[in-house]
């Protein structure tokens, strides 16, 4: 019947995120069925990333999102019902354009993502199909990234890179979970036992927080993991320098490993180190504008089989991504829904990516919800990894559970990506 795919009822509220800040969540209905989202919200953002409207005042100490709430309990619920859930892109279309903005700053991002996810979701139940297979269909499950040592601004030590992460390939997803589990809990006792007990206390993401004085003494904690669970062969590590928290834009130099270096000296650093460890993955390797530097690094280590990923660089925009790709500036796209505001602009930011050679690794956020969409995006469209942090805390071992009862569910028709 038509009138099972007809929008009837969109109704959001302010629930708590896994930081205990508020987020977005939306169930949206038709006459017969009805599916939730929720928003997630990043703590290291980019400049250029779509707004997220906050309350500000007293409230949550500023960050309550009652506006974005309000935005779509009224104008966009009184845009949207009547509308056929499975139609994506005029439904994403038509917000922007009631938005009016381009950063979505009016009804605000959290606002817009979470029908926008919702409506995927609901269109995958009306349709009675898995929600991979109607957000492509690819069937590929991804590498797990695991952030399993944090630094920068996920935690008050004096490492400036902000996330180091195993990245397992074994002959199944499960294979591949199962690994980075068991090296995750043998760093654990590795550094409990060399920096003590407090040094084991997780952060927003999942990993620990020893407090390093290097980049490479991470990088040696990881080593000797991998090693000891005796899985060298099967697992690299991907590095995420969020190089924009620590860059003196006044003298264009960047503060690592306790001292400043220029963005030459940078490059031969990252160089030094990709020689050195199994690395196969590095994110943000200089400030978001500081293009300069990025296509020469870029050629040493597409040299070196590794990927210069575009997180704050790029942010998920499609504008960004084309400026980029003119420059020669990086090799992957860190996808993130919540950056640009719709599931539709964020698949054109990744067909765009692929379309030109480019890797996509498809990502969480720090401030994350129970919502297991990006699992099944990353499998639908078969970009082959997944940034979801580490092997526990439930925010973010709900995005592998659903990637191995996704696994479970393809059986014979799944396909595995590598490095």
């Amino acid at each position: 019947m038509v009138s099972d795919v007809v929008i009837r009822n969109i109704r959001a509220r302010e629930i708590l995120d896994s930081r205990g800040n508020p987020s977005v969540e939306v169930d949206i209905f038709t006459k017969t069925h009805s599916a939730r989202a929720a928003v997630p919200s990043g703590a290291s953002t980019g400049i250029h990333e779509a707004l997220e409207l906050r309350d500000k005042g007293k409230r949550y100490h500023g960050q309550g999102v009652q506006k974005a709430v309000t935005n779509v309990n009224t104008k966009i619920k009184k845009l949207l019902v009547g509308h056929d859930c499975r139609r994506q892109a005029d439904i994403d279309a038509e917000m922007r354009d009631l938005d009016e903005t381009k950063n979505k700053t009016h009804l605000g991002a959290n606002a817009i993502l979470g029908v926008s996810l919702a409506a995927a979701a609901l269109s995958a139940k009306v349709q009675e199909k898995p929600l991979y297979g109607t957000l492509g269909g690819k069937n590929v499950l991804p590498i797990p990234c695991m952030n399993v040592i944090n630094g920068g601004v996920h935690a008050q030590t004096r490492l400036q890179f902000q996330e180091f992460m195993v990245c397992p390939k074994g002959k199944s997803f499960a294979d591949s979970v199962r690994m980075g589990s068991e090296v995750y809990h043998i760093l654990k006792d590795s550094i409990k036992k060399k920096y003590g007990v407090s040094a084991i206390h997780v952060g927003d993401e999942g990993g620990f927080a020893p407090d390093l004085a290097a980049v490479e003494d991470a990088l040696r904690l990881l080593m000797g993991a991998v090693t000891k669970a005796g899985y060298a062969k099967n697992i690299r590590f991907a590095i995420d320098a969020a190089s924009s928290e620590f860059y003196n834009k006044k003298t264009g130099k960047y503060f690592v490993d306790g001292k400043w270096s220029s963005k030459e000296k940078l490059t031969d650093f990252y160089d030094s180190i990709m020689k050195t460890y199994p690395i196969f993955s590095i994110e943000d390797p200089f400030e978001q504008d500081d293009f300069a530097p990025y296509p020469n690094l870029t050629t040493i280590a597409k040299r070196r089989g590794v990927q210069i990923v575009g997180d704050d660089l790029l942010v998920t925009n499609p504008d960004r991504i084309r400026l980029a790709q003119s420059k020669k500036l990086c090799s992957a796209l860190l996808l993130k829904v919540n950056q640009i505001g719709t599931l539709t602009e964020a698949m054109q930011a990744a067909r765009l990516s692929t379309d030109n050679g480019w890797h996509v690794m498809i990502s969480h956020r720090s401030g994350e919800t129970e919502d297991h969409f990006i699992a099944d995006l990353v499998v639908g469209l078969g970009t082959g990894q997944i940034k979801a942090g580490a092997p526990c805390r439930g925010e973010r071992t709900a995005k592998y559970n659903q990637l191995l009862r996704i696994e479970e569910e393809l059986g014979s028709k799944a396909r595995y990506s590598s490095w």
